[in-house]
């Protein structure tokens, strides 16, 4: 195992924590903000990663490059405007996201033109780590737009939509393990890919892959933007 894979996993996952934290506290000070004050009760009104973490989202995205964190605690019913309250906490992580990215990609072109550390691994670090604050804000963003749970999509369809049909109550009860295995598949994929006996199955495989095909088209079409805005700068 070589020194520049340590430090790439080290730089991953000081990235992923920050970027998770912000998500999670986004959505905690919205929702105080519009009168509920469940998030600061249980604690997550806070820039604390441990106070955010989810064991089982932290490995898939250490494992597959996308997961979730802990689920910020509301009550609607304590929003001084219901839908408005429960509409704006929904978004309130994803646009943070991409707001981030927005910041953080300047960072990465700054430090990968103007800075350098004759460190040894010190000024990879830096450029990985800052890489993947834009990277994983905008993968993190367009992940949890899929309208699944536990995932902030659904949580804008529960806000948008009060009816409670047979659709909503099916993608409500089993929408949580839709999930699992599209991201199971996704990492199977990516894993079979890496061996040569392994690649006509996961050839085959990939066109179940459904969310390998979001992750690719949506988060490049996302990225766009911002690396082109940037680029114009640097």
């Amino acid at each position: 195992m070589s020194i520049y894979y340590l430090i790439e996993l080290l730089a991953s996952f000081f990235a992923v924590a920050i970027v998770l934290t912000l998500h999670e506290f986004a959505h905690a000070f919205v929702a105080y903000k519009c009168g509920d004050p469940t998030p600061k009760f249980n604690g997550r009104l806070t820039l604390n990663p441990l106070a955010h973490f989810d064991i089982l989202g932290l490995i898939l995205f250490a494992l597959a490059g996308f997961g979730w964190a802990k689920p910020v605690p509301i009550n609607p019913n304590n929003f001084n405007h219901y839908k408005r309250g429960l509409a704006l906490t929904a978004v309130a992580g994803v646009v943070m996201n991409y707001v981030t990215a927005f910041l953080f990609c300047p960072l990465f072109y700054l430090v990968l033109y103007y800075v350098n550390i004759p460190i040894v691994g010190l000024q990879y670090f830096l450029e990985m780590f800052t890489l993947y604050l834009f990277l994983y804000s905008v993968s993190f963003c367009v992940f949890n737009l899929i309208p699944l749970p536990p995932l902030d999509g659904w949580r804008v369809v529960q806000a948008l939509n009060r009816r409670r049909g047979k659709v909503y109550r099916f993608f409500e009860r089993y929408g949580y393990v839709i999930l699992i295995v599209l991201i199971g598949i996704h990492f199977l994929v990516n894993f079979m890919s890496n061996y040569e006996m392994l690649r006509l199955a996961s050839r085959i495989l990939s066109y179940a892959d459904i969310l390998g095909y979001i992750m690719n088209y949506v988060v490049r079409a996302f990225q766009w933007p911002i690396t082109a805005l940037w680029g114009l700068v640097f």
